[in-house]
């Protein structure tokens, strides 16, 4: 079964958490309701928020920032959950000490009896399961494996133990089944699922050390912060083109959308539709700037540096064309 995922902390300065929620939902122009609901929380939380009474999740704050556009603040510290209780437990431990002079009762004594069970049983018992991981399928390259990068890179994560990609609960609802779906093609492992009851995001897991070992050895991934290591494409994708294409789709189906512009000419309002990528990883707004190039099309990279954009109709009708999209979502905007 898979480990449940517990939201890291982001921890701002002071003063800046409160900022960065203004910011937001000025951006949005929400009402304190309305942003509240956007990420599944109560209004009385936002509040606290606000007041930096709590820390937000990692989770939460990174979903804010990416639907308005705020930067979190670079001196945000991101802590594990619960980092707080190691400082608690030093202090009652540092009590304890003071009070009896140990911690944990008597050394010599839990030793002793120890090495009793040891040379008596322990040595002589075989452990079955002990340092074995669960194997899982290691596919060949292929389009399909390619597309898995892109997801990966676009809205996933890699930790030591655990591969995940983390999609809105209901925005993402369809596409979240074709992704479970291909990871259970690709690799034979029936990835599980979590909800976040604090948020809108639902979190695909497969905790495999095995697939985590594949996807670092041979597919050319890292473990750990995508945007503070930069991670780029790996050079196997890049190499063929319907496995960059495919790539392509997968960063675009998860960090992409199709958003609509209007504007106004001689009394009469137009509408037509722009497709957006966003992403704070020099890399791979590179690698995206690049293959949309090189499929005849003029992408635009906005002056913030985190985005690229296809502006014209005729791009828009060649990226579905070409590359295409399996996240229903943007099917159904493209159609709006």
């Amino acid at each position: 079964m898979a480990e449940k995922v517990i939201s890291k902390r982001l921890i701002f300065p002071k003063g800046e958490q409160s900022k960065f929620l203004s910011d937001v939902q000025q951006k949005l122009s929400l009402c304190n309701k309305a942003v509240a609901e956007l990420i599944g929380k109560n209004v009385r939380t936002l509040a606290d928020w606000k007041r930096e009474k709590f820390s937000m999740s990692l989770d939460e704050a990174e979903f804010l920032s990416k639907k308005s556009g705020v930067v979190i603040s670079s001196g945000a510290e991101i802590k594990e959950a619960y980092w707080y209780t190691r400082a608690g437990s030093l202090a009652g431990g540092l009590a304890v000490y003071k009070k009896y002079g140990r911690i944990g009762g008597d050394e010599e004594e839990r030793k002793k009896k120890w090495n009793i069970w040891w040379d008596t049983k322990g040595k002589f018992q075989e452990h079955p399961i002990l340092n074995k991981t669960k194997p899982v399928k290691k596919p060949n390259f292929s389009s399909e494996l390619a597309e898995f990068i892109g997801i990966l890179l676009g809205d996933g994560g890699i930790s030591k133990r655990q591969v995940v990609v983390t999609l809105h609960r209901h925005d993402d609802k369809a596409y979240s089944d074709y992704v479970r779906n291909l990871i259970e093609k690709l690799f034979h492992t029936v990835p599980g699922i979590y909800r976040n009851k604090k948020s809108l995001a639902d979190s695909i897991v497969i905790s495999r050390t095995e697939l985590v070992q594949f996807c670092v050895d041979k597919l050319g991934l890292k473990i750990g912060d995508k945007v503070r290591q930069q991670v780029g494409v790996p050079l196997w994708v890049k190499d063929k083109k319907s496995y960059s294409i495919a790539c392509l789709r997968g960063l675009v189906d998860t960090d992409g959308c199709v958003i609509k512009h209007r504007y106004s000419a001689k009394g009469k309002i137009y509408c037509y539709k722009k497709l957006s990528f966003t992403n704070s990883s020099v890399p791979l707004l590179k690698f995206v700037f690049e293959i949309l190039s090189g499929l005849g099309m003029n992408p635009r990279a906005t002056k913030n540096g985190k985005e690229v954009r296809i502006e014209s109709q005729f791009d828009m009708k060649r990226y579905f064309d070409v590359v295409g999209s399996n996240n229903q979502k943007h099917l159904n905007r493209l159609v709006d």
